[in-house]
């Protein structure tokens, strides 16, 4: 029979099993939120957010006077496990759940107690010597820890996202340049218009793209305003004088991004109106990739009875019935894929718009809705530029004819 340890909260009492370095709040968090089947763990850039969170945190409290060096150092110790991706396994609450990320800050602070307590030479669960809530989420609540983390998660993501679509630039300005002698027919509500070159159009669907990079960097310098510090509604309460702005020293110094303080904590707090632009920025890509992936399948359509322009790369065989069919799934992929992301600005426009008062406790769903946005996204292009638009080639002799 597995070892068990008894943790207790003000609920009660529950066997632990002793294996795991989470405690009693997360696993509570397991069995009241079977919602995506998606835990935290499928995200480590958020994972490693809360440990430099959790890091700087304690470095603060020891420098304001609130933690004993040798807590701060224990509590550093397990951060920087996080953060290295060693326990990303314990981290298994849902990424959607109710109380505002709350289990996800427990989460993180009882892993981070448990590993400090080795560290320390006791053993998991004797919180009178490090304590999830006492010691690791001193001076700090889920309302300025959870969404401090959760900035600096997206930041990070946006960083890949972004260079993903940098690729998809530069994967339409190749063609286009490949393209730039390929004369054709150019349309305008799907008929004839004036001459142009396989090359122009293609060129075009990179300056667009182009622009949208220029946008989303904007937008994602939004997240680097941050309150930590502010704990539960922005008044600072419970922080230690000065806490607040070495804090975010700290953490902007560990991530190595230039958070700042926001100068308002209470707004802060609340506001989440930087999720509604990046999203809707997200939004503004998804809708532009969709319309190029829709020009795609219209030009290599046929190819006998449609534009046959343009080939792209077979990939698998297109029907059960029709013998040498081949079909567009690459671009069909892509299409499906950005349909979900531009639903997903509605979920992050309603959240952000149901907050209420001094806290916006459905900040977990916006998480997920730009999480998995930015991955599905960040991957269907990559398939874009790999399976498809790479491959792409022009039937010059067709299109000539059609001008002709």
């Amino acid at each position: 029979m597995e070892a068990t340890r008894k943790e207790h909260d003000f609920l009660g009492e529950l066997e632990i099993p002793n294996h795991l370095y989470y405690g009693i709040q997360t696993f509570r968090a397991v069995e009241n939120f079977n919602i995506t089947g998606i835990p935290i763990s499928k995200e480590p850039l958020f994972i490693k957010a809360l440990g430099y969170v959790k890091k700087a945190a304690a470095l603060a409290n020891k420098d304001c006077g609130a933690l004993d060096a040798k807590i701060a150092e224990a509590i550093c110790y397990g951060s920087d496990q996080v953060i290295a991706g060693k326990f990303d396994q314990e981290f298994v609450s849902d990424l959607i759940q109710g109380g505002a990320g709350t289990s996800v800050n427990m989460n993180a602070n009882e892993v981070i107690a448990n590993i400090g307590l080795e560290y320390l030479g006791h053993k998991k669960g004797e919180y009178n010597f490090l304590h999830p809530n006492n010691h690791v989420n001193c001076s700090q609540s889920t309302n300025d820890a959870y969404p401090s983390a959760f900035r600096i998660a997206l930041y990070l993501k946006m960083d890949h996202f972004i260079k993903t679509v940098e690729n998809l630039e530069k994967a339409f300005a190749a063609k286009g340049n490949e393209f730039k002698e390929v004369l054709k027919m150019g349309r305008t509500q799907l008929q004839d218009a004036v001459p142009m070159t396989l090359g122009q159009e293609f060129n075009s669907y990179a300056t667009t793209i182009g622009e949208d990079v220029l946008r989303l960097k904007d937008a994602q310098s939004l997240v680097l305003d941050i309150n930590m510090g502010a704990t539960a509604i922005g008044t600072k309460v419970n922080a230690p004088e000065g806490y607040p702005e070495i804090c975010v020293n700290y953490l902007a110094k560990e991530v190595g991004i230039p958070l700042t303080l926001s100068p308002d904590l209470i707004e802060a707090t609340v506001d989440t109106g930087a999720y509604v632009q990046i999203m809707g920025t997200m939004k503004r890509t998804a809708v532009k990739i969709s319309k190029i992936c829709n020009d795609l399948r219209l030009l290599s359509s046929g190819p006998r009875t449609g534009f046959n322009e343009i080939n792209l790369p077979p990939r698998q065989p297109g029907s059960s019935i029709m013998p040498g069919k081949v079909n567009p799934v690459i671009p069909e992929v892509v299409n499906q894929t950005c349909f979900y992301v531009i639903g997903q600005d509605l979920t992050v426009t309603m959240a952000a718009e149901a907050g209420q008062l001094q806290l916006n406790v459905m900040e977990p769903v916006i998480a997920f809705a730009m999480f998995t946005s930015l991955d599905y996204l960040s991957n269907a292009i990559q398939t874009l530029i790999d399976k498809c638009i790479i491959g792409i080639t022009a039937n010059e002799q067709h299109c000539y004819n059609m001008v002709m």
